[in-house]
């Protein structure tokens, strides 16, 4: 039986107009900006747009990568949206075929294969899958244009994840969990079984044996994702209800007792235009979506199911209206949390 979340995960029209509202301020916005690029010589010393044609824009690379699926996710949802028109004009002048052939060219230059590395990565394979169950004709094409980039990426998990010893635990880009999740997500539907294979096992090598994580260490202060629950959602998708329930009772074994609350209790935010400090609004966000997906793995009778659904809905009562919001900071990225959150689930 399907567990039902404890609020409304239904996206409005109006509210999707919203969100993509949010996603146009910034696809095309070039400054201000944080490239993150490693400088090979003076000819590197170029604009973002210069150097990233489709993705300059959203402060920093993978926000502009996120805010690309999120108008696609809109229009795939609304595809008589008043803003449908808007949004395509945009996606046509940021996806086209030169411009995702540059893109692609980037990472094929010295230095430059660890730009991204995984959080950008894993959300070019979400563009990628949403772009691909797209019928839409402009879709397609976009899709197709991407394809050289998709192709890069791919071959990138491959090369890096052997020579990944160490998981990276951490509540920013780089948690190693997180991107497994999309890039997994993204191997499964395309039979991509080279790569199905290579996160499996990598993700059971690093996570399979975990036991008592230190939980009530979190957050830290710059965190959009907690690395406890982004590793317990990848590993519901890995193991069997009852593999998964010994794994988790293990891995957190208070839960059921409504502990620890610093997990399970929605985060202070001091300050919401901060750029670090406001990623806690994301955190917000992603530790419901993660709650839902955990406790919807779990068995009806498990103690934890309640008190994760019960968490992940104050959670998500204090970040989703953070989502909308005038601040270039949060406004560059938060709507597509808001929207996968919302939508994680759902079919279109």
């Amino acid at each position: 039986m399907s567990v039902q979340p404890p609020f409304e995960l239904t996206v409005t029209a109006e509210e999707a107009a919203l969100y993509a509202q949010q996603a146009l301020n910034g696809i095309t916005r070039e400054y201000p900006n944080a490239p993150g690029q490693v400088l090979n010589g003076p000819a590197d010393v170029a604009s973002p747009r210069a150097l990233h044609p489709a993705f300059y824009g959203c402060f920093d690379w993978h926000s502009a990568v996120h805010s690309h699926w999120l108008l696609v996710r809109v229009l795939r949802m609304f595809p008589s949206l008043p803003e449908a028109e808007t949004i395509r004009a945009a996606l046509n002048s940021t996806l086209t075929t030169n411009n995702l052939i540059t893109e692609a060219a980037y990472f094929d230059q010295p230095n430059h294969q660890t730009f991204e590395r995984m959080y950008g990565w894993a959300w070019v394979l979400k563009l990628d899958l949403e772009l691909s169950q797209w019928s839409d004709p402009e879709g397609q094409s976009w899709w197709r244009n991407l394809q050289p980039l998709t192709e890069i990426i791919t071959n990138l998990f491959l090369k890096f994840l052997p020579r990944l010893t160490y998981p990276i635990r951490v509540g920013t880009h780089s948690n190693t969990a997180y991107s497994f999740i999309f890039a997994l997500e993204y191997a499964r539907f395309t039979s991509n079984k080279e790569l199905e294979d290579l996160l499996v096992a990598r993700s059971l090598a690093y996570f399979g044996q975990d036991k008592a994580y230190p939980a009530n260490w979190e957050p830290h202060g710059g965190d959009f994702l907690s690395p406890a629950l982004i590793e317990a959602d990848l590993m519901s998708q890995l193991l069997g209800q009852a593999e998964f329930e010994r794994w988790f009772e293990d891995f957190l074994p208070d839960i059921a007792s409504g502990q620890p609350g610093v997990l399970l209790n929605p985060v202070i935010i001091s300050d919401h235009s901060d750029p670090s400090v406001g990623h806690l609004n994301g955190l917000q966000l992603s530790r419901a979506w993660c709650m839902l997906q955990i406790a919807r793995s779990l068995p009806a009778q498990n103690a934890a199911q309640a008190i994760l659904l019960e968490s992940a809905a104050r959670h998500a009562q204090e970040g989703l209206p953070q989502a909308i919001t005038d601040d270039y900071m949060g406004g560059h990225w938060i709507a597509s949390f808001a929207l996968y959150l919302k939508t994680r689930n759902s079919k279109f």
